[in-house]
């Protein structure tokens, strides 16, 4: 009867009154995973909601476990590949003013290498200019190192205490006061002050900047591309001081460009890096390492000062502080001191010998972008040992060949077989390390 009777009626369910929220796009532009992802993410395949009707309450959603291998490695739940978990991981055009920053590393990395390699092609005039010998000239290589070594020691504060971009403005304000204290051709011991402070700030923002350019996607394309910036001023840096002391204007008056590069930097470094640290990524960054520190602590795990003991005692770190003295060195000694040997032993012209320091620098930027993705084919250990050994052969070539053309041909060799020893030995060390 009851059959009969419904047959009279058709029973329709009405719409669902529970619905997906709708989704969430925070302030900062990173969406909240769509229930396709979170689907994919918590059972190991594309689904449209939740388990099969088959699974009961009392059964795991997951498949039984396999019995071959190809089956485990198809039913397991799938790692998130490396763009699914990259929320937090910033690029280089990710947020969008990582564009700026980016560009205002290149541009401090560019004002780096005009200060390094102008002093190469400046050496013989300020000999003149003081009447001093290659001893005492020497001293602001002196103390621009032992500035670098200071800074090591308070950088670290500067960030914590200051931010990134007062930090960087910091150090663009102290290299703009060296720069004044050169252009204004003080005696001789004021100079050597002055290359202190270069020494020291930019190793400072040599350091904010490194560690800023490694957070981001890509590191190594945009450390190279940096990098590269640096090797870019490094040529320009030769060849603008020697047409100026070439047509008779001070040799000090080169420091107007640099100072011109600073000033420039400092505002556009402070005002690109301004938010840095508000931003969603890195706020949730900066507290899981907070919590990961107090874990650390409660844990009873070594702090900074024990980590530092423990990595000055570590194999690795002593040979890599090692090599990274004896690489610097020599790119610091062959473009500071070429141009006098060519002077005084090969009796080169001045106003055409200082344009070699440009060839080595040439070639340094030149083997960075060209050579080292050989490595990788090669060896990183062969590769590295074929650098080392070339570069050897061509630097004496330099000392023995009594020809200027032949020695600028052999420097600007020796530059580029030099350029990939430095971004080659990181990898090694890395892998040491591991």
């Amino acid at each position: 009867m009851s059959a009969k009777f419904g047959a009279y009626f058709d029973i329709e369910s009405g719409p669902a009154a529970v619905r997906d929220p709708p989704a969430v796009y925070h302030k900062h532009g990173f969406p909240a995973p769509s229930p396709l992802e979170l689907d994919e993410i918590a059972w190991g395949g594309k689904q449209s909601g939740l388990p099969t009707p088959t699974q009961s309450g009392t059964q795991t959603p997951y498949p039984e476990t396999p019995r071959a291998i190809h089956e485990f490695t198809i039913s397991r739940p799938p790692t998130p590949k490396r763009e699914e978990a990259a929320g937090l991981v910033q690029s280089w055009n990710n947020p969008p003013q990582n564009r700026w920053r980016v560009l205002a590393c290149c541009l401090i990395y560019f004002g780096n290498g005009m200060s390094d390699s102008g002093p190469g092609a400046l050496i013989p005039y300020m000999q003149e200019d003081y009447n001093i010998k290659y001893a005492i000239v020497s001293l602001i290589f002196v103390t621009q190192a032992v500035g670098f070594i200071v800074a090591a020691f308070f950088t670290d504060a500067f960030l914590n205490r200051l931010g990134r971009s007062k930090a960087l403005m910091l150090a663009e304000v102290l290299l703009i006061v060296g720069n004044v204290m050169i252009v204004c051709t003080p005696p001789f011991p004021v100079v050597v002050v002055a290359f202190a402070f270069i020494g020291y700030a930019t190793a400072i923002n040599l350091a904010l900047n490194n560690v800023f350019c490694s957070t981001l996607a890509n590191a190594a394309v945009v450390l190279g591309i940096a990098h590269g910036a640096y090797g870019i001023g490094g040529v320009c840096g030769p060849i603008i001081a020697t047409a100026l002391v070439s047509h008779g204007v001070v040799w000090s008056r080169y420091y107007l460009f640099t100072l011109g590069i600073r000033v420039f930097c400092c505002g556009f470094a402070g005002w690109a890096f301004w938010n840095h640290e508000k931003e969603a990524p890195v706020r949730l960054l900066n507290a899981l390492e907070q919590t990961a520190s107090r874990q650390a602590v409660q844990a009873g795990e070594p702090g900074k000062r024990e980590l530092l003991a423990q990595a000055l005692r570590n194999r690795v770190t002593l040979m890599g502080a090692l090599s990274t003295f004896a690489y610097q060195g020599a790119e610091v000694s062959i473009s500071g001191w070429v141009i006098s040997f060519l002077i005084n032993y090969r009796h080169g012209d001045p106003a055409q010998v200082g344009y070699v320091t440009a060839g080595f620098w040439g070639g340094i930027t030149v083997g960075r972008f060209t050579l080292s993705h050989l490595s990788h084919r090669i060896g990183e250990m062969r590769f590295l040992y074929g650098l080392g050994i070339g570069a050897i052969a061509f630097q004496i070539l330099v000392w023995l060949v009594p020809n200027v053309i032949g020695d600028a041909v052999a420097v600007g060799i020796v530059g580029l077989l030099l350029g990939p020893v430095a971004p080659c030995s990181t990898v090694i060390f890395v892998h040491f390390d591991k």
